[in-house]
């Protein structure tokens, strides 16, 4: 069973549109203003997963800078997913900087379906700790309940590429304590974060704590699956694509020669995320 819980997904309005949309959405612009960055419709993906054997993934949408824009990818996705039950989980999006719009937002999404929420970011500016606070009503129902949270990170260091955020590790580690019994997915092996897992008070306030491999191809070498199992554990690793951005079959071949066994392989490749998903 291979579970993919990072791809996005966006409507033929955005697709076909995407200069009206650039022009109104800074971050959106940052990423996709080269016609050349890709976006796929869940047609696209679903081709994709068969292709690749992929039985479910989580869809996402883009982190809009307005309530209209979220609301008609958020529609999308329900949409989609009501297309391929079978096949696709729900991950909204919610604006930090609107939590009253949010939080009716999440209630609307939860009952159409939705399991998750992100993949939240904050591409342009960093997160605050004014932002953290605006959301803790609807981040501590999120905990209560058990609803998974994905949230965009990525190292400090290296080299640029668009979407590169800026908020530092120390202000999703505030996050991670203000929640301690949320459920949280941190994208792209957590930008670093699995390190200070070596910490033991650490590691003690993560429990929760999971990192996707989303974008590793572009970022680490293929050491970085058995060094982070070492880290971390292997059951804090989820197999995530940020699909269309790199093709499943390269993190296939990584992972074939990573040096994991073929077990631990199974659990990155969809057993824990299966597990926590159970859990929700």
């Amino acid at each position: 069973m291979i579970i993919d819980c990072h791809t996005h997904v966006f409507p033929d309005k955005i697709r076909k549109n995407r200069e009206t949309f650039c022009e109104r959405d800074e971050a959106f612009s940052s990423i996709y203003k080269n016609s050349k960055a890709k976006m796929v419709g869940v047609d696209d993906l679903i081709a994709s997963m068969d292709e690749s054997q992929i039985e479910r993934s989580v869809i996402c949408g883009f982190p809009w800078n307005q309530p209209e824009f979220c609301f008609l990818h958020n529609q999308y996705l329900m949409d989609s997913a009501s297309r391929y039950p079978n096949r696709l989980i729900v991950f909204v999006n919610l604006l930090f900087s609107n939590p009253d719009w949010s939080e009716k937002e999440l209630d609307r999404a939860i009952k159409g379906g939705a399991r998750g929420v992100g993949e939240i970011a904050f591409y342009q500016d960093a997160m605050t700790p004014r932002d953290i606070h605006s959301m803790k009503p609807i981040l501590t129902r999120m905990e209560k309940k058990g609803i998974p949270l994905l949230l965009h990170t990525n190292e400090t260091i290296g080299h640029f590429y668009p979407g590169k955020g800026r908020t530092p590790l120390e202000r999703f580690y505030e996050l991670i304590l203000s929640f301690p019994n949320l459920p949280i997915i941190l994208g792209h092996w957590g930008g670093g974060l699995p390190f200070y897992e070596l910490m033991p008070e650490v590691a003690k306030n993560m429990t929760n704590v999971y990192y996707d491999t989303a974008a590793s191809p572009f970022l680490y070498s293929k050491k970085i699956y058995a060094i982070a199992s070492e880290m971390v554990g292997i059951e804090k690793i989820f197999f995530g694509t940020d699909f269309p951005l790199i093709s499943p079959h390269r993190y296939f071949k990584e992972l074939e020669t990573s040096g994991l066994s073929k077990g631990d392989r199974e659990k990155i490749l969809g057993l824990n995320f299966s597990k926590l998903m159970g859990k929700n």
